[in-house]
């Protein structure tokens, strides 16, 4: 009988079941360690949050997963195999507080950045390209504004223009790091419907994700975070009052005072950290 290791060997992959595969992970900033053994598992065709306090070291993860942040032991599989032979099945969408928007160049431009894998940096984009830009565009309702400076869009505006420039990429893992941040409501709705496209096309989305009142509703995978890795799997088992204070300490009140037990499915669990919403009622 043939064993996972053995065909695992056989094939030259790891973990080959997951879309994404952390393993043993340790980061460090100027001497603190910011992520700390890390052990993360995506299975494929998910919605995937990572969830943790301030600090937990959230960002950092998806920076280590691309080679961004170099971390100081561990490994990184995207689809059984090491991310740099796998790079051309990702796409990035960083915090748009990180990027600079006073860049001069069009939303246009920006996305059709995300073809330069493709073309390399010294081909010039074709007609076929720039098409491929503007549906992109279109899918997230920016293809009026192709020729609009970046740094005349308002925050959600921007932020849907990264989620175009990932799009036109058509990978099968995509990282985002707080794709809800600093966006209005109208905004946020297009860009959930967007992500449960790209679950139901078979794509694997893992984002960074702050608000605990819509974890539930937006996603089906969770790992909660806090330097080390407190828990990971589908929402409805990881997302309990229990996980909640050993990922963001003992200060988590429970909405429903009547609740059965604190972390009974009655209870409500809610971080009181500055920014963070209440969480809704369990399931």
């Amino acid at each position: 009988m043939t064993t996972m290791a053995q065909v695992t060997n056989a094939t030259g992959m790891h973990e080959p079941s997951y879309a994404l595969h952390v393993e043993d992970l340790t980061a460090s900033y100027s001497g603190s360690a910011v992520l700390w053994d890390v052990d993360l598992n995506v299975p494929p065709g998910v919605l995937a949050a990572i969830v943790g306090p301030n600090g937990a070291g959230k960002s950092t993860l998806l920076k280590c997963v691309i080679g961004a942040v170099r971390p100081a032991a561990g490994h990184v599989y995207v689809f059984g195999r090491p991310y740099r032979r796998q790079r051309h099945r990702v796409a990035y969408v960083p915090q748009r507080t990180s990027v600079d928007w006073d860049f001069p160049t069009t939303a246009l431009d920006v996305v059709t950045m995300g073809l330069y894998g493709r073309l390399g940096w010294l081909r010039q984009p074709r007609r076929r390209e720039t098409d491929e830009a503007l549906e992109a565009l279109a899918m997230v309702g920016m293809d009026a504004y192709g020729e609009r400076q970046i740094s005349q869009l308002s925050g959600g505006q921007q932020q849907r223009v990264f989620l175009a420039r990932a799009l036109v990429q058509d990978a099968d893992l995509y990282l985002m790091d707080e794709p809800f941040a600093g966006v209005d409501a109208t905004t946020e709705r297009a860009i959930v419907e967007l992500l449960k496209d790209l679950r139901g096309r078979g794509k694997t989305v893992v984002a960074v994700h702050h608000d605990l009142q819509t974890v539930s509703t937006y996603f089906d995978w969770l790992a909660l975070l806090n330097v080390r890795l407190i828990a990971q799997g589908p929402v409805r088992e990881v997302y309990t009052a229990e996980h909640l204070r050993a990922a963001y300490g003992p200060r988590v009140v429970l909405l429903n005072a009547g609740a059965e037990q604190p972390g009974s499915a009655a209870a409500a669990p809610a971080a009181v950290d500055a920014g963070e919403r209440r969480a809704p009622p369990l399931d």
